[in-house]
């Protein structure tokens, strides 16, 4: 006879442990973003082309990372998604293992389109087939490359970007039914894989984008947005101004009148969830020349400007004989002036402030473009330690 009172034990004894074994078997899964101690994401943009000069994808220091997003693959005529640069992406992808036995935590996704890669978006929305055909291309690549989500980064629907690029006045709807379908055929082949794929897409920080997308449909398909929060002033100014200022001035006498604030209150009051907002930060900045006196170099005439890293900035710049470094506590930025050349960049103070912002906002985290700015990982210290 069986012994009913220890049958009972040991059952009940069996489901407690195959509960456990869930729960431990779901918590990687749960906390595959996080980092240890850190509860914001951190998200690296990481190019391609940065392993021809020499900083290559081991030389990132994922431990204070929760992503990186690869840029970029294209899209191939078939509407497809394929590798951007085969030699030096067959090179990097080799050490996407490599870099995820360090920080076994780390997602990697793949960015899609960028800048130079958007011209296709249109089409590749424009019908249920093209859609349906893009999506599977993506799962496809994913699996092939070991990639844990993609990034789509059209640049950019109904207007903007390159001019070669087509537009469409329904990318803005259409745009909706790409992200739809991404969703589903990942959450379908993650159930068949066992797995999440995440989905993720590359946002302007002005209305002139949002205006051409749907902000309040479009969350419901993706993990979460990372908006380009920098480039807020440049060559299209008359005068010199901050890359990425985290408030307006009313002292700045250029016409478009944008900061980060702004661009975080236009997401957030269009209906898009504030802790899926992750907040760019660029890891370069701006030299403008030829810049007048008047001001120490701030809100005037220039004649000539280029991009210019933060490695750079700190080599040439920083604590050197006749670049004085000034700060402005209405935008929270800082300024290098020199006599002639104006430089706006990110720095320790003002990473500081930023967040602070994006703590006390509750957003979702912060989205660097790009690593290779930081080679020496200076502000990607500041940046992870001030989320902490």
């Amino acid at each position: 006879m069986v012994n009913t009172i220890n049958s009972k034990k040991i059952v009940f004894s069996s489901l407690v442990f195959i509960l456990i074994l869930s729960l431990l078997s779901i918590t990687p899964t749960a906390l595959a973003s996080r980092v240890e101690g850190l509860e914001k994401k951190v998200v690296g943009y990481y190019t391609s082309w940065s392993a021809y000069s020499g900083y290559t994808l081991d030389k990132v220091d994922v431990t204070k990372l929760t992503h990186i997003n690869y840029a970029f693959a294209n899209i191939n005529e078939e509407l497809k998604v394929v590798l951007g640069d085969a030699y030096i992406d067959s090179i990097n992808l080799q050490k996407i293992g490599e870099i995820k036995r360090i920080n076994p935590n780390l997602k990697v996704l793949v960015s899609v389109g960028g800048w130079s890669w958007s011209d296709k978006f249109s089409d590749v929305a424009l019908t249920e087939e093209s859609r349906i055909t893009f999506s599977n291309s993506c799962i496809e690549f994913m699996r092939e490359y070991g990639f844990d989500g993609i990034d789509i980064d059209w640049e950019f629907p109904v207007s903007g970007g390159l001019p070669t690029n087509k537009y469409r006045q329904e990318d803005k709807e259409n745009f909706t039914l790409l992200l739809k379908s991404l969703r589903e055929t990942f959450d379908t082949q993650g159930k068949i894989d066992g797995r999440s794929y995440i989905l993720t897409i590359a946002g302007g920080a002005s209305s002139m984008f949002t205006d051409n997308i749907e902000l309040e449909e479009i969350h419901k398909y993706i993990d979460f947005a990372n908006i380009m929060s920098y480039d807020i002033h440049g060559s299209w100014d008359k005068y010199t101004d901050f890359n990425s200022p985290l408030y307006i001035n009313s002292e700045s006498l250029n016409n478009i009148k944008l900061s980060i604030d702004e661009s975080m209150k236009i997401w957030i009051n269009r209906g898009f969830p504030k802790e899926k907002i992750v907040m760019g930060i660029s890891f370069y900045g701006k030299q403008y020349d030829n810049v007048s006196p008047w001001n120490n170099g701030l809100y005037q005439v220039y004649n000539g400007i280029s991009t210019i890293g933060y490695g750079d900035i700190a080599t040439k710049y920083l604590n050197k004989h006749g670049n004085n470094r000034y700060f402005h506590y209405g935008s929270l930025m800082p300024w290098i002036y020199n006599g002639t050349s104006f430089i706006t960049y990110e720095d320790k103070e003002s990473i500081f402030y930023k967040t602070d912002y994006i703590k006390s906002n509750e957003l979702g985290g912060a989205m660097i473009w790009e690593l290779s700015g930081d080679s020496n990982g200076f502000l990607l210290n500041q940046l992870y330690n001030g989320l902490k």
